[in-house]
């Protein structure tokens, strides 16, 4: 019996359960609740975890924005959270709702929609730079490496 009642009816799952599905370990599922990028699960009466579908889904989400983007934890975090607030605002909504009021739930929106936006405008700037580099020190090598080619080619022709 869980000591909390979640919001909705769904299974609950035990860390290991969700480190299996997730391909994470149980200790990344405590560090992340402990960063705030996961909530508090639930807890049975022994003090085990118990985590929904929605919690499982936001791990997944979690790695793919490391593993995509190469997003820090705090990066991580505030792109999950603007994901909570326009589900928020996206549960809520309703269209008779004074335009004022309307008009500051989509402020809300473009606010944490910016703030994501800047999160990946700064991490592909610095791809973008990284290209660049790279694609520099590529030219370089493969203008040293067609020099040493002819070189060695002249080199035979002489011999």
């Amino acid at each position: 019996m869980a000591d909390k009642v979640r919001a909705t009816d769904e299974p609950c799952l035990q860390i290991g359960e969700v480190a299996d599905r997730t391909g994470v370990t149980q200790r990344t599922l405590r560090f992340y609740e402990e960063r705030g990028l996961l909530k508090p699960p639930t807890r049975m009466d022994g003090g085990f975890r118990l985590y929904s579908e929605n919690d499982v889904a936001r791990v997944e989400q979690i790695k793919r924005l490391q593993s995509l983007l190469g997003l820090t934890l705090a990066e991580i975090k505030e792109m999950v959270e603007a994901e909570e607030v326009r589900g928020e605002l996206d549960a809520t909504y309703r269209p008779d709702r004074p335009v004022e009021q309307r008009i500051e739930r989509l402020r809300k929106r473009i606010e944490v929609t910016k703030r994501q936006h800047d999160i990946i405008s700064t991490k592909l700037t610095a791809m973008l730079e990284m290209r660049g580099d790279l694609e520099e020190k590529l030219k370089r090598y493969e203008g040293v490496l067609a020099n040493l080619e002819r070189e060695l080619r002249e080199a035979k022709a002489r011999a």
